[in-house]
């Protein structure tokens, strides 16, 4: 059955002023978190039944998620409330797509689609010469602040020489590069600007995200790599020898092999490693893929079961 857009009809819409983002800010507070089973049972209404009702439920429980998310990147000098509103729709994007049946948590899940949509908003705004073109470049731009605050540095103007190395030793790019982008973000606005709320007053800076994850995505993410350790190890025990050593120089390595070098290594051509390398892929692709499957199959059971 085809997804349907996410029903958006009693979600909040984000205001451009700062009086009415505080009075937004302090609607979404208001929406209840959803236990493991509602999320599930929600998530599985929406995507066999195209419940609208069952979308707008899962959206609206985790627009603090995306407020949170979207406050990290007011550095860049854009309207906070736009910024909130690309986070939305991203948020609704992973609403979409979200399959509850592969065990994980929905905020775990959004977070990547949120700040997705967030950083292409960014880098459409911002319109910097020659930025994003590499990897290293956006990867530069979006934690130049952060680098900045474990150093002591997030006031200062120009970086000195050991705080630029630093930096660009750490993320990969060139001295050059560091001095150029930290003085196109030097116009970062005030973290410490009022923020008037029905419950209170306080600070932007309140609603910045902890850069240690909240205890609830630490738990599903240790779940999610746990998970994922135990079915790639069953999995690499269908690879031969040689399809092992490929796989994982090629593909579970910090710093692959080339096939030159694994083609000298195995005494057979370029291409005959590359052959190998996909083979080798696949195999632990579908047998991950299946592992999956059954671990879905093993919840839905046990869910069905507590629920009768």
């Amino acid at each position: 059955m085809a997804r349907a857009v996410v029903a958006t009809g009693n979600v909040p819409s984000v205001p451009s002023s700062e009086g009415g983002l505080s009075r937004y800010l302090a609607d979404i507070r208001k929406y209840p978190m959803l236990e493991p089973n509602q999320e599930y049972m929600l998530a599985k209404r929406f995507l066999e039944h195209d419940d609208r009702d069952a979308a707008e439920q899962l959206v609206t429980s985790h627009l603090r998620l995306v407020a949170k998310i979207a406050m990290g990147y007011r550095g860049y000098g854009l309207p906070i409330g736009e910024v909130i509103s690309e986070g939305n729709v991203g948020l609704m994007q992973a609403v979409k797509k979200f399959d509850p049946e592969r065990g994980f948590r929905l905020a775990t899940y959004a977070m990547w689609w949120i700040k997705a949509s967030i950083q292409e908003y960014v880098l459409r705004s911002w319109s910097l010469v020659k930025m994003g073109t590499t990897a290293n470049q956006k990867r530069l731009f979006f934690n130049l602040r952060k680098m900045k605050s474990q150093i002591q540095a997030l006031e200062d103007g120009d970086l000195n020489h050991e705080q630029v190395q630093k930096i660009a030793t750490k993320l990969g790019v060139s001295v050059e590069e560091v001095h150029s982008m930290n003085r196109r973000l030097s116009g970062d606005a005030s973290l410490n600007s009022p923020l008037r709320a029905d419950d209170g007053t306080g600070e932007w800076q309140d609603w910045l995200v902890d850069e240690s994850d909240s205890q609830e995505s630490i738990v599903a993410d240790q779940q999610e790599l746990e998970q994922r350790r135990v079915m790639l190890k069953s999995a690499m025990e269908t690879l031969n020898d040689r399809e092992r050593r490929i796989f994982q120089a090629r593909r579970l390595s910090e710093d692959p092999i080339t096939l030159e070098d694994l083609s000298v290594e195995f005494g057979v051509s370029r291409e005959r490693v590359r052959q190998i390398e996909v083979r080798a892929f696949e195999k632990v692709q579908k047998s991950m893929q299946t592992a999956a499957l059954e671990a879905a199959r093993g919840r839905t059971a046990q869910l069905e079961a507590h629920t009768s």
